[in-house]
Formats: C-alpha cells, sequence, structure tokens
C-alpha cells in the first residue's frame, strides 16, 4: 500500500515539475520574443529627438515633458517598460513633424525616411525585436485630401522592415482627425473625418495584403487607436478622464489635472492617454501571439 501511495504522489511530483517546466520555459519564450523595439513615425511616438536636434528648444520644456509632445512620457515608453526593457533597448527615430514620406519637409524625416535610412544600414534586422510604425496624421494636417500615397509610403516601410528581417511589426491607424482640439470646430473637421475613415479602411487592406504576401512566419499586428479615441470621446469616465474635447494645455499654462484630459494641447493626447494605448498595444502583442 505504501509502494503505491509513493507511486501516486512521484507520479504527481513529476507532473507538477513538468507542467512548472512548461510553464517557466513559456514565460522566458514570452520574454525573449521581445528584446528591443524600434520605433518609427511622428510627434506622438518621438521621445526627443526633435527636442535634440533644436538644441532643446521645441518642444518648450516646461511645460512640454523632457522633449516629449505631452505632459509626459509616451505610449511607447510605457509600453517598453510593460514589455520589461529599459531605456537603452527602446531605440526612435520618430521626429515630430514627419509625415509618411521618404524624403523630408522642412528638414523633418519622413517615416518611410526613417525606415529606410535604418535598414540600409543593417544587414539584417533583430528577429526578436518589436518594430513599430505611427504616422500619416501630418499627410492630412498638412492638407493632403489623398489617402494614395500615405498608405504606399506605409506599406514601403512595413515591407522594407519585413524584407530585411523583421518578424514581427506594429501598425498603429489614426484617431479621428476631425475631432482633436485643433480641428473640432473648424471647416475642415468633417473632411478630416472622412480621410481619417478612408485612410484607415486602405491601411487594413495593405496590412493584409502584406501579412498574406510574408507569410505566417511574420506578423503585423494592427493597433486600432482610432477605437480607443472614440471609446474615450463617447464614455470619458470608462477612463476617468473628465474632459475629452479640449486641451489642458492653454499656451503655456497647464491645467491643473491633465490626468483627467483625453489631449495635452491640441493635437497631442496627455500622458495619461499615452498609458491607455500603450496597455491596448500590450494586449494586441498578447492576443498575436
Amino acid at each position: 500500500m505504501k509502494k503505491k501511495i509513493f507511486a501516486v504522489v512521484l507520479a504527481l511530483l513529476t507532473f507538477i515539475m513538468v507542467v512548472f517546466a512548461a510553464s517557466t520555459q513559456s514565460s522566458q519564450v514570452h520574454d525573449e520574443q521581445i528584446n528591443e523595439l524600434y520605433v518609427f513615425g511622428d510627434s506622438l511616438s518621438d521621445t526627443g529627438n526633435i527636442f535634440k536636434a533644436t538644441n532643446g528648444v521645441y518642444p518648450p520644456s516646461p511645460p512640454y515633458f523632457q522633449g516629449r509632445y505631452s505632459n509626459g512620457p509616451v505610449w511607447v515608453e510605457h509600453l517598453s517598460s510593460k514589455l520589461g526593457l529599459n531605456n537603452t533597448k527602446n531605440i526612435n527615430f520618430a521626429c515630430g513633424g514627419a509625415t509618411t514620406i521618404s524624403g523630408s519637409l522642412n528638414g523633418i524625416p519622413g517615416a518611410l525616411a526613417q525606415v529606410y535610412s535604418y535598414t540600409k544600414n543593417q544587414q539584417k534586422l533583430n528577429p526578436n525585436a518589436l518594430y513599430i510604425l505611427w504616422a500619416g496624421a501630418n499627410d492630412y494636417l498638412f492638407g493632403a485630401t489623398n489617402t494614395t500615397s500615405a498608405i504606399a509610403n506605409l506599406s514601403n516601410a512595413v515591407q522594407s522592415l519585413l524584407t530585411a528581417g523583421a518578424k514581427t511589426i506594429l501598425v498603429a491607424n489614426l484617431p479621428d482627425l476631425g475631432k482633436i482640439p485643433a480641428t473640432y470646430n473648424t471647416f475642415n473637421s468633417s473632411n478630416l473625418s472622412a480621410v481619417t475613415s478612408l485612410h484607415n479602411s486602405e491601411l487594413i487592406k495593405s496590412i493584409d495584403s502584406l501579412q498574406q504576401k510574408f507569410g505566417s512566419g511574420s506578423k503585423i499586428i494592427q493597433l486600432d487607436v482610432n477605437s480607443i479615441y472614440r471609446e474615450a470621446i463617447s464614455h470619458p469616465a470608462k477612463f476617468d478622464f473628465t474632459n475629452v474635447t479640449s486641451s489642458c494645455l492653454s499656451n503655456v499654462t497647464s491645467c491643473s489635472n491633465p490626468d483627467k484630459f483625453l489631449f495635452w494641447d491640441s493635437i497631442h493626447p496627455t500622458t495619461a492617454a499615452h498609458r491607455i494605448l500603450a496597455d491596448a498595444a500590450l494586449k494586441a502583442i498578447s492576443i498575436s501571439r
């Protein structure tokens, strides 16, 4: 009888050890899958590149936070932290004012130019890194009314990264550009809303096409920023916001409760909103695995 009990206990312990080992291995694989972030885009992801390029002149700090276009860290920094990566593992090429182009506008390299500049100098990209691409807003805020060029530029950027060896890319769509403080009550609001909608639908088609082309060995994760903004504007209390229509910052004077605002200035979100975007990105990454 004792031998039978011992055998059962031994079998149970063996099972527990196997499950524990598998769980540990799974956790290690999860951690190893993303060991760096590479970020391409505009002011929504810029962690201080324009600030450095202008010798600390713009965006002015204060009231902006250490060269970010917000009152605190931006979403890619929050995401990096949530992934357990330190600052040296967050390589950021995003520039405030960038469009999607392959060249420069006002001396600022477009998102495609940022990608090209990086990939051309690399023999092979880190397959365990997460590559982030978020751009397009400035194309339309600067006057573009057709989505063809922006979508082609973003598609080319994704393709360039995948061809160079990237295995996981996260691409964000655009919030409703007709419903940000800078445009909400302007004559162009409805046009910007329409072009945003078209951009996002065309972006989905482009990403789906690229995913099919490169196959299951590559992942293109779509981050639906538009839905997050829409939900926040429709149900602010859900996100602990009390103001989702105006900006916290007025000239150089900040409101007393920025965490209650969706928008820091007339275009950019508060760091509280950036945290929400980072949470959504982390969830999208987890679902894709």
